[in-house]
This record gives structure tokens, sequence and C-alpha cells, in this order.
């Protein structure tokens, strides 16, 4: 006798925090895909692994099986993967059939998907195929892990983070918008790695006047985000940053529709004009958007109930007067400091 036997479900949780690190690994590059990890077991030993890289290529599951040397050991082997295996046909075949065609025993997942397209119809094809599915091992945290995806099907808007820079005495620009940079270097780098992971950056009309920024990613390796710029009277200057036809950059006014070169003007009514943006971000499958100001923009997603998480960086500084900093109520998750900053992260509460 030796050794340490894990208990089934503890080794099944286990497995699955392999599968959800796996698939973060995705992050940034598989929008409007959720997040997916796949480990194939046997014997409680790992044979096999992947995850969706990117959007488009093959999925978790596929990446997985393909790893396996021994293939023969896939008939007597178990797949753990954080979302139901779809079952429909998309850029990809469906991974419930592959499971099936392949043989596997067992299928263990953390989460269902609740797209309609596939909720509960990839689980049933396993079972009426005859292998063991077992649900909602380490669920909260599948959930977390795809908090963009389940956002976007479910409410039917982007998963939206506000994200803004204030003095030690609440103020998020000085009176006259002089002084342009509150948060210190390290905090604005990692503003650049968020960009990296979100599907589209926004700011308003003020914003854009005072600071010119080029919302992209200079600090951090990864992807442009879609620039978002609220616009409503056309009273922006065509030669700010925004406007250099560098990344895909949309801007929501009430009275031009165009599109060239990398910028498209969509035109909304003025009644339920907020309503109607959020629509057209999400019929653009930006499933994903980080709101970066100023207070006015930031606050048109509170009043309007569509905010998920807020990320403010909080500095030593102090102006005395200017434009006051938003305000958010929820639940409090993390305070950290970045040297001198400190970057408090909320939750909006549903309740």
């Amino acid at each position: 006798m030796g050794g340490y036997q894990f208990v089934e479900m503890d080794y099944d949780k286990l497995i699955m925090r392999r599968v959800m690190e796996l698939a973060f690994l995705g992050k940034g590059s598989v929008s409007p895909n959720p997040l997916v990890g796949c480990v194939v077991t046997y014997d409680q030993k790992i044979i096999g692994e992947g995850y969706h890289q990117n959007y488009g290529h093959s999925h978790a599951e596929v990446n997985a099986i393909n790893s396996v040397v021994d293939k023969s050991l896939l008939s007597k082997a178990t797949l753990y993967v954080n979302l139901e295996p779809c079952s429909h046909h998309g850029k990809t075949p469906p991974c419930a059939d592959l499971l099936i065609d392949t043989g596997i025993k067992k299928v263990v997942i953390a989460n269902l998907d609740t797209n309609p397209k596939v909720s509960g119809e990839g689980i049933k094809k396993l079972k009426n195929a005859g292998i063991e599915v077992v649900t909602d091992v380490l669920q909260a945290e599948g959930r977390e892990l795809n908090k963009r995806f389940f956002t976007f099907i479910e409410k039917k808007r982007p998963y939206t983070i506000l994200k803004w820079a204030e003095t030690a005495d609440s103020f998020i620009a000085s009176e006259n918008h002089g002084s342009k940079w509150i948060s210190n270097d390290y905090s604005r780098q990692l503003v650049h790695k968020w960009r990296a992971e979100e599907d589209a950056v926004m700011i308003g009309t003020k914003t854009a006047i005072y600071d010119n920024p080029k919302l992209n990613v200079r600090d951090w390796s990864g992807k442009n985000p879609t620039r978002i710029v609220i616009d409503r009277t056309l009273k922006l200057p065509k030669s700010l940053n925004l406007f250099d036809g560098n990344q895909p950059t949309l801007c929501y006014n009430l009275s031009k529709e165009d599109s060239k070169d990398n910028l498209a003007y969509i035109k909304l009514e003025e009644t339920n004009f907020f309503r109607n943006m959020v629509n057209n971000i999400m019929s653009r499958n930006i499933q994903s958007v980080i709101v970066e100001g100023g207070a006015f923009t930031i606050n048109s997603w509170v009043e309007n109930n569509c905010w998920d998480e807020a990320r403010i960086f909080r500095s030593p500084k102090a102006y005395n007067k200017g434009v006051k900093a938003p305000i958010v109520f929820g639940d409090k998750i993390s305070e950290e400091k970045i040297f001198d900053d400190s970057l408090i992260t909320v939750y909006h509460s549903e309740k």
C-alpha cells in the first residue's frame, strides 16, 4: 500500500482547473466564441490536452484529441471540457459528433452552453450515444471564465468594463483638462494589456478632443481593439488619431451613415440613442467593451444599468477642483497597489 488516491470528484475538479488554465490562453483571440480548454485522461493520467486558440480555427476538443499519441486509449478515456461541446455546424463541425465518432467513454463538463444553438443539445447527443456525462464541475469558476460570452448570449449586450483614473480627492480631470495623466506609468501599461484582451474600447467626444488618444495597444503585445467614439453632432476634427485608419473605428452620431477606410459612421435616432448604440455594437459581434471615459460617457453606461465591472485607478495626487469621478455601487472584488496607485475592481451587483 502506498501513495495517495484522489477522491473522484476531487480529481475531476483538479483536472477541470487545468482545463480552465488552458482555456484562458485563448483570451483576446477567440471572441465572439467562448474560451474553451480540454483535457483527455486515461487511468487518471493526462494523455492529451488543447484549447481553442483562434476564432474560426479548430475547437479545444479537436486539439486535445489530436494531441493524444495512442488513439486506442480514447475508447477508454475521459474527456474534460469547461463548456458543453457544440452540436451545430458553425465555422467548424460539431464537437459532440467528434466525441461520439472517437468513442470517448465519459465527458465531464463545467458549464452548459446557454447559446440557443446548443443549449443542452450537445449533452443530449452524447447521452443518446451512450456516453456518460457529468456536469456542473466548477460551474461558478466556469461562469467567471466566460463572463463575456455568457453576458453577450444571455443579456444581449457586450460585457462592459468601466475604467477610469481618479485623484485622491475623486476628480477624473482637472478643471481645464490640462493635466493629462493621473495614474502612473505602470498602471497605464496595464491598460494596454486590457485593451488587447477586449473586443472594443470606447470614449466620448470630450475625451477625444482633450486627450486625442490612439486607443491602440503599444505598451503590450496583442491585437488592437475596435475603437468606438460617440460624436453625436460630428464636431470632432478629422485630424484626430482616432481617424488615422490604422484600426477599425466606429463613430456613433445623429446624422451621418458612411463606411470606408476602416472608419464607419453609424447614424442613430436621438430617441433611445444609447440602447440603439448597444444593439448595434452587439450586431457587430463585439462581445466586450472597455469604456475609458470621460465621466459623461461612463455615467451613461451606469445610468442605463449596462455595466458589469469597474476598474478604478486611485492616485495619491489631488486636484482640489475639476471634473468629478463617476460613482458606482457594486461588490468590491479586490484592491491592489500598483506602486503609488491603488487599483480597485468592482463588480456590478444584480441585487
